[in-house]
């Protein structure tokens, strides 16, 4: 199972009421529920050595993203991996995959190409493989989580070329 629906409304962090209460909870449950109402309706389906994977966010560990009902959500989505993993296993593995900012239209859409541009530099510049990812490279993470990596449950995988590590001040470089 691969629980990669996702949702936002792209708004400002500094504006609390750039969301009203609609707004959040329809995030929300797209983000969080849904992977919660999937999982339940196909885990009892599922043979032992079966795996699930969520589709998280950074903005989940680090309450950033592109609104706060977004970075809750996966927030929240964090947390229902582990206990997922705990009460499933040990039939069924359960895994997170954190990207960070990922290349494509949707980003693009949602910001505008002046923002997409300054924000895509900036990601880049700020991780240390100094890049942002595919969604290829994000699929091949799901993919190997799902189908390889046997020993994996209760892991939150950052997917995000080193962005929450960040880089040394060139000073020390």
């Amino acid at each position: 199972l691969v629980n990669s629906a996702g949702t936002t409304l792209f708004r400002s962090l500094t504006d609390l009421d750039a969301l009203d209460l609609d707004d959040f909870l329809g995030i929300y449950a797209v983000n969080a529920v849904g992977p919660y109402q999937m999982t339940r309706a196909v885990a009892p389906h599922m043979d032992a050595g079966s795996a699930s994977v969520n589709v998280s966010s950074i903005g989940g560990l680090n309450g950033t993203g592109s609104s706060y009902a977004y970075a809750a959500s996966k927030g929240a989505l964090n947390t229902l991996t582990l206990a997922l993993a705990r009460n499933l296993a040990p039939d069924i593995r359960v895994n997170a995959v954190l990207p960070g900012m990922i290349e494509g239209k949707w980003l693009l859409e949602g910001v505008g190409e002046d923002a997409y541009n300054e924000l895509r530099n900036k990601f880049a510049g700020d991780a240390a493989l100094e890049r942002v990812a595919t969604p290829a490279q994000i699929a091949e993470t799901v993919g190997w989580l799902a189908i390889s990596a046997e020993l994996l449950t209760g892991q939150l995988i950052t997917a995000d070329a080193g962005l929450l590590l960040g880089r040394p001040p060139k000073v020390l470089k």
